[in-house]
């Protein structure tokens, strides 16, 4: 598939989340296998007024590349200027954000709030593509609720408008993260573009990334299943090229690249304590280890650094027979 310069093979890519995909969590992913990273959605207005917060979550590391940086917004103008600043951040393609399905966000027809307004929603598409030299990209939702769903309209729209790429979450906006993700609509997206499609939502094995490009996927965008499984990137392309599972990392790696994750995260984060932030992904690292629920319990209370990384090594050293 090609996205402007870009030439990618059934690329794996890290879906853009909310205080989750920081550059920490995204270069742990493309250590592990992921072909393209995205940024935490950002505000156009707030990148408008140059807001250091802003600016800094969207920046990028050339480690990473090839990334995207996603912006949102409900004013074309104001996505167009959007677009102008995230330039000079270097990015190698712009995303639109039509699937946030936050009810504040929606509430102001940004994120999946544009899917009850197309017009509205292609003018988005048309401003930022012409405001930029960049490939714009798209990642959507299959409607409002199960009674609206327009996904087929909104992808032969975002196409006519210049987007490069769709990526279309197979949930509706009231469904949130609720229930299953209906694949099924994604052959009858295929059929109604040309350009490359990405199936996202439940892809939480290697198994599931084979269905969506056997249903005619270009690529795969995977969120929480990267959040639940650092590892799941590596795992999917053992069992495309294989047909066969990889074995589970062993405990030595896993703590290794927790406690590298951490201090990465203590040393990017601008926040008042970043060790607390790292805690939702100690179950990601550790996930089906069942002796180490007491050591997570522990690691709930530390605040500190050195603290985390102790119990991390003494959990390591305590089962030897795991590593």
């Amino acid at each position: 598939m090609q996205i402007g310069d870009l030439s990618l093979q059934k690329p794996l890519i890290l879906a853009p989340m909310e205080n989750v995909t920081d550059l920490s969590f995204r270069l742990v992913a493309k250590g592990l296998g992921a072909d393209v990273t995205m940024t935490e959605f950002t505000a156009a207005e707030a990148l408008i007024r140059q807001i250091k917060k802003a600016l800094k979550k969207a920046r990028i590391s050339d480690e990473e590349r090839p990334a995207g940086i996603q912006i949102f917004g409900s004013r074309p103008q104001s996505m167009a200027e959007a677009a102008r600043v995230v330039e000079s951040l270097r990015p190698d393609f712009i995303d639109i954000n039509a699937g946030c399905w936050v009810k504040n966000h929606c509430a102001r027809f940004e994120g999946a709030g544009l899917l009850k307004d197309l017009p509205l929603f292609e003018s988005i598409v048309r401003a930022t593509v012409e405001a930029t030299h960049l490939p714009v990209t798209v990642k959507t939702r299959l409607g409002w609720d199960e009674k609206s769903i327009v996904i087929l309209e909104a992808a032969k729209m975002v196409e006519a408008a210049g987007a490069k790429m769709l990526t279309v979450h197979c949930r509706t906006r009231a469904q949130g993260y609720k229930g299953r993700a209906d694949w099924s609509w994604l052959e009858k997206v295929r059929k109604a573009v040309s350009i490359p499609l990405i199936g996202n939502g439940d892809v939480v094995s290697p198994q599931d990334a084979k269905a969506l490009f056997d249903i005619g996927c270009d690529g795969v965008m995977i969120g929480r299943g990267a959040t639940a499984n650092p590892w799941i990137f590596r795992e999917i392309k053992h069992f495309l090229k294989t047909g066969s599972p990889l074995p589970e990392p062993s405990l030595a790696e896993r703590t290794a690249l927790a406690v590298e994750h951490l201090r990465s995260v203590c040393a990017h984060k601008e926040c008042r304590n970043p060790v607390l932030t790292f805690r939702k992904h100690y179950a990601g690292y550790f996930r089906n280890v069942p002796s180490f629920r007491p050591a997570r319990m522990g690691l709930m209370k530390i605040e500190t650094l050195e603290g985390a990384v102790e119990r991390l090594q003494r959990f390591l050293m305590e089962n030897p027979e795991k590593a």
